[in-house]
């Protein structure tokens, strides 16, 4: 005899309903772990020393040969699989090159006792899957029974570096990086040598030539001067223009003032020194914070290997 939901006591129903709740979001699969640098330990199964050699050496590796390994450990991949996390992570950050698909990583699911190599599209010649499942089985693993969880990932990083440095692949764009670096600094040059063409020599062509003469040799010195450090023409002459207005602006404000040279005399115009060396430093901050660990772009299609201990 069947006995209807509805005539079920209200406590049982209850009940019966925050089961089948948690069981529901028992199956709902966790939230991808973000990576924040090449090795990654929610864990505690590494020493910051320990995750700093492995740092050190996938920094190396990545500047030498272009190719992004990442080391991924977590307590558990649950409700997934091993295989299924492991993709998502991957992604989500995109590790490799954009066009080069050189990215693979190291995931440990420690409470699981599962472990995968994910390899993007450009490796798979090299670590292709009983690669990486030999590197699994005879590097990793042996250590990570043994509780040697370090020893056991730093054999299994060296034993990929390996294979992936046999790999032809596009060199790291090291060239790029110097002529960003030439562009930075000349960049903090027109900075310096504006402020002087604006607020000194400007000062003193003000009070010979007047305020717009003065304005347009300005603006012409800056342009010239522009051209010498950046090989762009459409950019010199931006920047000779931008000269011209600053100059003009300086001496109409110094005019309102009562003195076409107090631009420069005055105290303030140490002050705007002063700022504009601020400005340089807050420049240089940008560039550290671009030296953060992403993924560049690369695609993976789910090869690699899997295994455990």
């Amino acid at each position: 005899m069947r006995l209807p939901l509805a005539r079920l006591p209200a406590w049982l129903l209850s009940l019966w309903l925050l089961c089948a709740a948690g069981f529901a979001a028992a199956d709902e699969p966790q939230a991808v772990a973000r990576l924040v640098a090449r090795v990654n330990d929610s864990t505690a199964a590494l020493t910051a020393q320990q995750r700093g050699l492995l740092e050190a050496k996938l920094s190396a590796f990545e500047g030498e040969k272009g190719a992004q390994i990442a080391v991924l450990i977590v307590p558990t991949v649950k409700p997934e699989t091993v295989e299924q996390y492991a993709l998502r992570v991957v992604e989500a950050t995109k590790l490799g090159r954009r066009g080069t698909d050189d990215g693979a990583l190291l995931l440990v699911a420690k409470d699981d006792r599962k472990l995968r190599i994910e390899v993007g599209y450009g490796l798979e010649g090299a670590l292709n899957d009983a690669t990486a499942k030999r590197i699994i089985s005879e590097a990793i693993g042996p250590r990570f029974k043994q509780g040697d969880y370090y020893g056991g990932i730093d054999a299994g990083v060296d034993a990929m570096i390996k294979v992936i440095g046999g790999e032809p692949l596009p060199a790291p764009a090291v060239e790029s990086l110097r002529a960003r670096a030439a562009v930075d600094d000349n960049f903090e040059t027109l900075l310096f040598v504006g402020f002087i063409l604006v607020f000194v020599v400007g000062g003193v062509l003000r009070a010979i030539f007047g305020r717009v003469l003065a304005a347009g040799m300005v603006g012409t010195a800056a342009g010239f001067i522009a051209s010498l450090l950046i090989s762009s023409v459409l950019v010199a002459v931006l920047i000779g223009f931008a000269g011209f207005i600053a100059s003009l602006f300086v001496g109409l404000f110094a005019g309102r003032a009562g003195s076409p040279t107090g631009a420069w005399s005055a105290g303030g115009s140490a002050g705007g020194y002063s700022g504009g060396g601020s400005s340089s430093g807050g420049f240089s901050g940008g560039d550290d914070s671009s030296g953060g660990f992403s993924g560049g772009g690369g695609d993976f299609g789910g090869g690699g290997a899997s295994g455990d201990w």
